[in-house]
């Protein structure tokens, strides 16, 4: 058993509502096809089989038709010699292959009903179908463009990530550059007690210069 247990259960379904529902709708798509082919083949095989029966009925029929002429023929011929027993066993003769005639053509306008309902029932099979492969096509074509975007984002993705760490990297470089330059003017310099006293002596300076700028600043302001 398939997808579709029954033939009508293909023709009534919404590819539409199965297709969303699928985690894999191509493979769906697969599925159903197959299904449905599968399908097709046995409502062609019941139809091939139908017109083999209404074919051998035909037959029957011919057959039937010419016998009861020839019951009729000899009812007839019976009755013109005068032979009324004979006539009558040719009468229920006729009147049984009539009843053989009838009960066979009831048989031919089922099948002739069957054959006309599978014939109706592959043009939708096929209309179904044709509707799958449509749509497997295009699940395939969308899918290969999502895939596609996909891989083209991710490479863009991968190299914004590089290029933030090239940037990050070449801006860490710079503050050791600038590191190390500071660093160098140090070099060699011993803070032995002869240059503390000139840094204290330059430091005394400095406050003194800056107490006498205040003092202005403030005398100026006043006057």
């Amino acid at each position: 058993m398939g997808i579709f247990s029954r033939f009508t259960d293909i023709v009534n379904s919404n590819l539409n509502a199965i297709l969303e529902k699928a985690e894999d709708p191509e493979k769906m798509v697969r599925l159903m096809i197959q299904e449905m082919e599968d399908t097709l083949v046995e409502v062609r095989s019941a139809a091939a089989r139908a017109i083999a029966d209404k074919k051998e009925l035909n037959r029957r029929l011919d057959a039937l038709d010419r016998e009861e002429a020839d019951w009729q023929r000899k009812a007839e011929l019976a009755v013109t010699k005068g032979r009324d027993d004979l006539a009558k066993a040719a009468i229920a003769e006729k009147q049984r292959v009539s009843e053989a005639i009838a009960a066979v053509r009831g048989d031919y306008q089922a099948i002739d009903d069957g054959l006309t309902q599978l014939n109706d029932d592959i043009a939708r099979l096929e209309d179904k179908l044709g509707d799958a492969k449509t749509r497997q096509k295009a699940l395939i074509m969308r899918a290969a463009t999502a895939t596609k975007r996909l891989e083209v984002r991710k490479q863009l993705h991968e190299t914004k990530i590089d290029d933030a760490l090239v940037r990050f990297e070449a801006y860490e470089r710079r503050m050791e550059d600038l590191e190390g330059r500071v660093e160098s003017y140090d070099l060699g310099r011993s803070k032995d007690l002869k240059h503390e006293f000139v840094d204290l002596e330059t430091d005394e300076s400095v406050e003194a210069e800056l107490e006498e700028l205040k003092q202005r600043l403030t005398h100026s302001s006043q006057s």
